[in-house]
């Protein structure tokens, strides 16, 4: 049992960085953006090559995927996003949506359907026993980096002048212009940020749950999950979301195997029954 609860934190852990990028660009900018799953497939993508075919290690290939899919963040945030901003909501789903399904036949034109895995270190691959459950080294790895990402975003969003500066610019960035305040950067660095986190999560999650073309619609209906029952507060909501929700649904597949699927919908419906507006939700703007 407490393998399968490590294995879940691990899993849930994951989903945290996979989404929190859409976190920030939903609950705290106002902007939805559904390709936030193919920033997050780019960095799969971009590891894989990376690591299978350039030998590059995988410790170091990270921090170069996230600052690659920050850049690629940033490209398009300047030159297709920026222009989206203050549409409808509709318009926006609209608009990601297309992009979405642009990048799925990007990757399936140049990569193949074939699902992929990237190659991670024979160090990582260890398992070790702790009170009877076996851990494995790398689920390790994923849970201390996650929490230490979690941690920090926290901290800039709610405790440095930047995340001040964020929160201003979305409640009325007319007066955020008026008091100096460059909302176009702030919007900028905000989404080059979560671009890449959304590519780091794709860089560590290729190994635990592979890469196809499908990518960003698999896992579309989580990330918007996390973000809906976190709520838009601060990070902690999608933290918390994302852990409760991995260890469903983990626990579900194994204990349900035929209808372990439908667990982490069932777990979603009842909190935000309870909770309409998310675990968390951020004061009236």
């Amino acid at each position: 049992m407490l393998t399968n609860l490590f294995d879940g934190l691990a899993y849930g852990m994951l989903l945290f960085v996979l989404a929190c990028g859409l976190s920030v660009t939903l609950g705290v900018m106002n902007f939805i953006n559904l390709a936030h799953g193919a920033f997050a497939m780019a960095g799969g993508y971009l590891a894989v090559a990376l690591v299978n075919t350039l030998g590059v290690p995988f410790l170091a290939c990270l921090p170069l995927v996230f600052v690659a899919t920050a850049l690629l963040g940033l490209l398009l945030e300047r030159t297709l996003y920026v222009h989206v901003y203050a549409r409808s909501h509709l318009d926006q789903v609209l608009f990601s949506i297309g992009l979405v399904f642009m990048a799925m036949a990007a990757i399936d034109y140049t990569r193949g359907s074939r699902q992929v895995f990237v190659r991670i270190p024979e160090w990582l691959n260890a398992r070790f026993e702790v009170l009877g459950a076996s851990i494995g080294a790398y689920r390790l790895m994923i849970v201390l980096l996650c929490g230490a990402i979690a941690l920090a975003l926290q901290l800039v969003l709610s405790r440095t002048r930047f995340g001040s500066r964020l929160r201003a610019a979305v409640d009325d960035p007319v007066v955020a212009r008026g008091l100096g305040i460059n909302v176009g950067a702030v919007f900028a660095l905000t989404f080059a940020v979560g671009s890449g986190l959304a590519g780091l999560g794709g860089a560590l999650g290729a190994e635990i749950l592979g890469l196809d073309p499908s990518f960003p619609l698999k896992y579309m209906v989580y990330f918007l999950i996390v973000v809906t029952v976190g709520g838009s507060a601060s990070i902690t909501g999608p933290f918390l979301a994302a852990v409760l929700l991995g260890m469903a649904d983990v626990a579900g597949k194994y204990y349900l195997p035929d209808g372990g699927g439908f667990v982490i919908y069932t777990l979603m419906i009842v909190l935000l029954l309870a909770r309409p507006n998310g675990l968390f939700v951020r004061g009236g703007r």
